[in-house]
């Protein structure tokens, strides 16, 4: 990182960290123009905010962005009580204290629900969203009439079984899951390390908050204009290309105006398997 990097990272940390009272729920990196128009990127599940170099290095000259990496992931100091639900209200907190006016909010995955949740919640505070592979109701992908009991039975499930294993089985896990996620291997080892970097109760109980929650009527509080990008490549042992993309048409449904967009070349971390084709879907939203 350069030293201007560092020293805005500081800067905006010192900032947040004086309007907040819990321990930091993220922490931030902060580049770009001063007085550019405001960006937050939020990664996913156990990723750094490493994982939108890219996008930074398209975006954040002219842009001032602030890109998070969650408590608990890739190395940064887990905290105790719910991720997801103290990221968001800090998050609130941090866009209040620095003064972002109407900031453009990119989440994948995990950070891509946080983004929903937030924009759902503070309508006022967010422009545009800009959604990487994430939907409202990730546990109502193949039961879309999953009730919200059925969903926390569920969720509850998967977070003993990701507990349970031992070392050797969890990181085996990772590398299988990654691999259907990204499609290099380069980029599959990076984000393996990451992972190994995370804490395991808040990578399980992460997981199982976004399982266990809805937000396929919350979404239609959203304000702002909202691309949406999804992959299906992976899957298609799933169904096809068009199942997939009315799954997401379904869930996305009671947002008015969403833009909907399929990958076809990129698996679940479009921005690292077909960077171009999303920076320019994203091109188009903002211009």
């Amino acid at each position: 990182m350069s030293f201007p990097r560092i020293v805005a990272a500081i800067a905006a940390g010192l900032l947040f960290a004086s309007s907040a009272i819990a321990a930091p729920a993220f922490k931030v990196e902060v580049t770009g123009n001063t007085s550019g128009a405001p960006m937050i990127l939020i990664p996913g599940l156990a990723s750094s905010g490493a994982v939108w170099d890219g996008t930074v290095q398209r975006y954040c000259g002219a842009r001032r962005c602030h890109v998070l990496t969650l408590a608990g992931f890739a190395g940064v100091p887990a905290i105790d009580g719910p991720l997801l639900a103290t990221a968001e209200q800090q998050l609130s907190e941090y866009i209040a204290a620095n003064k972002l006016a109407q900031p453009v909010i990119v989440g994948h995955s995990l950070g891509g629900f946080l983004a929903l949740k937030l924009a759902a919640d503070h309508p006022e505070q967010v422009g545009r969203l800009v959604i990487v592979d994430s939907l409202p109701a990730l546990a109502a992908v193949q039961m879309p009439s999953i009730t919200s009991a059925q969903m926390k039975e569920m969720a509850a499930g998967m977070r003993v079984r990701m507990l349970g294993m031992d070392a050797a089985a969890h990181q085996a896990g990772q590398l299988q899951t990654l691999r259907t996620m990204i499609t290099g291997e380069a980029d599959v080892q990076r984000a393996l390390a990451w992972g190994l970097e995370s804490d395991r109760t808040t990578v399980a109980n992460a997981m199982a908050d976004l399982m266990g929650q809805d937000l396929r009527q919350n979404i239609a509080r959203i304000k702002a204009p909202t691309l949406v990008m999804g992959s299906w490549i992976a899957y298609k042992n799933f169904g096809t290309r068009e199942q997939f993309l009315q799954t997401y048409q379904d869930q996305y449904r009671q947002l008015p105006g969403v833009t909907i967009e399929m990958a076809d070349n990129a698996r679940h971390f479009i921005m690292l398997d077909d960077p171009d084709w999303m920076y320019d879907r994203i091109d188009q939203f903002l211009k």
